[in-house]
């Protein structure tokens, strides 16, 4: 879910502190707000100890915090909502499982109210029995992890162009690494990874190398993929398959 990849403090040059893992994070300065990624362990002044297993799963379903107020749109809950119940309760347990860290984090100032984007096709938590299916099962990993939140351009009215541009690249994302744009991971054979074989598009996912050899920066979350297992891997590869080319 690379949660860590936001909520984890990082050092200069963008390396993660995972001695304070979820304790805390990026600030996303991008007008129209300012926000910096919460306290997700569970230390009960500062974190979300003090929080119920439903507490925890309602923002993730609906972008609503328990105490009503909208989270930012940075959380990305609209990729969430497909979660299988099953996989909501992991997520709730491995939290609770983090070391406590206390860490309040600066208020979120917003400017505007901005409208939540749900991703289409996973509007509702995926049936147990359609991730036998090899490209929905990708297109489901892809979905939670929200790989096309950040490889997908914004529209000319603001929410991420998932119509028209869906993987597309070109969003910039500055931090602590310097800047970073994501890159066009359609099946479009110049711009895109359509002339990639499947070993490379691996290798980008797990080990954070492009076709080239070039290093990824962050906030690619590599790191937090190295671990998957084949089978997931060859299913969002199989999902990536089917991202029309664009150029």
């Amino acid at each position: 879910m690379t949660c860590q990849n936001c909520h984890t403090p990082r050092e200069a040059g963008g390396v993660p502190m995972f001695d304070k893992q979820l304790a805390g994070g990026l600030t996303f300065d991008q007008p129209p707000f300012k926000v910096t990624v919460s306290n997700i362990t569970p230390e009960r002044d500062t974190g979300i100890g003090a929080w119920s297993d439903d507490d925890i799963k309602k923002p993730m379903r609906t972008g609503i915090r328990p105490d009503g107020v909208a989270v930012a749109a940075a959380m990305p809950t609209g990729f969430y909502e497909i979660l299988t119940p099953s996989d909501l309760d992991a997520i709730v347990a491995y939290l609770r499982s983090v070391k406590p860290v206390s860490n309040k984090v600066a208020d979120p100032v917003y400017k505007i109210a901005l409208p939540r984007q749900v991703f289409p096709g996973g509007e509702k938590p995926m049936a147990q029995n359609e991730l036998g299916d090899k490209i929905k099962r990708g297109f489901y990993l892809a979905t939670i992890g929200h790989c096309l939140e950040c490889h997908t351009p914004f529209a000319a009215d603001g929410p991420v162009d998932i119509k028209n541009a869906r993987g597309k690249r070109e969003r910039k994302f500055p931090g602590p690494w310097g800047e970073s744009v994501s890159k066009n991971i359609t099946a479009h054979k110049e711009k895109g990874i359509g002339a990639w074989s499947d070993a490379e598009v691996k290798r980008a996912i797990t080990d954070g190398l492009s076709k080239d050899g070039q290093k990824l920066k962050p906030p690619t979350g590599y790191g937090f993929y190295a671990k998957m297992t084949s089978d997931d891997l060859d299913a969002v590869i199989a999902y990536l398959r089917t991202l029309p080319p664009n150029e």
